[in-house]
């Protein structure tokens, strides 16, 4: 079997067990999408939302967030980890959306990943929830970790495994593919549930951890 003709298989699997799959992020608007998914680096979505449910009541605009004090804000979302340097980034991103781009969230990859603590990932997840536009696959750690287990890549820098993805997988599928990987991959880390997510796939991905 080709790694094309795996992927085949694998998408239409993964269809059937997780046709609901979506971002559990929780947010009102564009600019807090951003800021949820920025926090989710290294954080569990649970936490995020725990965090997000009182910052969000306080901060909704660009404005809002740009306006922010860096020592007030980190205390803010200290327990999403990383948080000075989340912090800093969530501030100056939003003053960069405030000057350049009116304050609304930009509708472009280059222009995303512009943005202060925005890499392909990031923007990927944003734009494809805010707008519907899908230049890629967000690569996280569960899309990395699935990648390489189910041979659907030899790379370890998200980038690269991206563009592996991209070559296997038909680009109507690229934004759904990124939560149906997440929510298996949730199950294989999970003692309960691990034993039936492996027999879903367990004669595609015989790499996956026992």
């Amino acid at each position: 079997m080709t790694r094309k003709e795996k992927a085949k298989e694998i998408l239409s699997r993964l269809k059937k067990f997780y046709p609901d799959a979506k971002i559990r992020l929780n947010y009102g608007n564009h600019i807090q999408l951003l800021v949820a998914v920025i926090l989710s680096a290294q954080c569990t979505d649970k936490k995020v939302n725990e965090i997000t449910e009182t910052l969000f009541k306080k901060y909704k605009t660009a404005r809002d967030f740009a306006n922010a004090k860096q020592r007030v804000f980190e205390r803010e979302i200290k327990s999403a980890g990383f948080y000075m340097a989340k912090a800093k980034n969530i501030i100056n991103a939003c003053k960069m959306i405030e000057h350049d781009f009116g304050g609304k969230l930009p509708k472009t990859m280059d222009e995303m990943v512009k943005l202060p603590g925005v890499a392909r990932k990031t923007a990927n997840i944003v734009l494809g929830n805010a707008y519907g536009v899908v230049e890629g696959i967000a690569v996280d750690t569960h899309v990395r970790q699935f990648a390489n287990y189910c041979g659907l890549s030899d790379h370890s820098d998200p980038v690269k495994i991206e563009k592996d993805l991209m070559s296997l997988f038909p680009k109507k599928d690229w934004f759904k593919l990124t939560y149906m990987i997440i929510n298996y991959n949730r199950e294989m880390k999970n003692k309960a549930n691990r034993e039936n997510a492996k027999i879903r796939l367990k004669d595609l991905c015989p790499g996956a951890p026992a």
